[in-house]
């Protein structure tokens, strides 16, 4: 799950409810193109200062994706969300502060073009990518991030975005055959069961 930087991508991004199918979008177009894909839900370990652990893996990684879509209140405690744009500071600053860091390459990704501006000025310059909320259109922002970093021919988005879809629609066979249910997958048990269907499929 890692160890060859120029090939681990760190994702910054929600994991609510919300956000599912971008993010299972995201998560395999990283790995179609053959890129490991780094997130703090890949350890569970209690003894891990989570802000430790970004930190070591935005190191560990030589690309990074940052969503700040989420900008609206919680519904419980009528406050925004700030881990994204405290995880893309901490990337940015890694990159300027840090020597070694100095290849980091940075996406950034938002539900709308330029309200960026409005609520985080201080990116205003920034290249940002607009998804609109469609996986279709993350995927495409993703693989032509990724593109220049791959050895040989990526295939187009509609492809990858037409494997995704085969890949959910498999994955409740793949997990049946694990003894498992896909409302029981770990994220985890979820990139095993994806590495194993692009073994046969792409």
């Amino acid at each position: 799950m890692g160890g060859n930087r120029a090939k681990s991508v760190f994702v910054n991004c929600p994991f609510d409810r919300r956000y599912r199918k971008l993010f299972d979008a995201l998560v395999f177009t990283i790995t179609f193109c053959g890129f490991d894909v780094r997130s703090a839900l890949e350890e569970s370990n209690s003894a891990d200062v989570r802000l430790l652990k970004i930190l070591r893996l935005l190191k560990e990684s030589k690309h990074s994706i940052h969503d700040i879509s989420r900008v609206e209140l919680d519904p419980g405690t009528r406050l925004p969300r700030f881990n994204m744009p405290l995880e893309l500071g901490a990337a940015i600053g890694l990159r300027h502060a840090d020597a070694a860091q100095s290849d980091h390459s940075l996406l950034i990704l938002d539900a709308k073009a330029y309200r960026y501006q409005t609520f985080v000025s201080d990116l205003s310059g920034v290249d940002i990518k607009e998804h609109d909320n469609k996986p279709k259109r993350l995927i495409t922002a993703v693989r032509d991030f990724l593109n220049p970093f791959v050895d040989g021919h990526v295939p187009s988005p509609s492809v990858i975005y037409q494997s995704c879809q085969l890949f959910e629609k498999t994955l409740p066979v793949l997990a049946s055959e694990q003894q498992q249910t896909v409302a029981e997958l770990t994220y985890v048990d979820r990139l095993r069961h994806l590495a194993a269907f692009l073994a046969i499929n792409k």
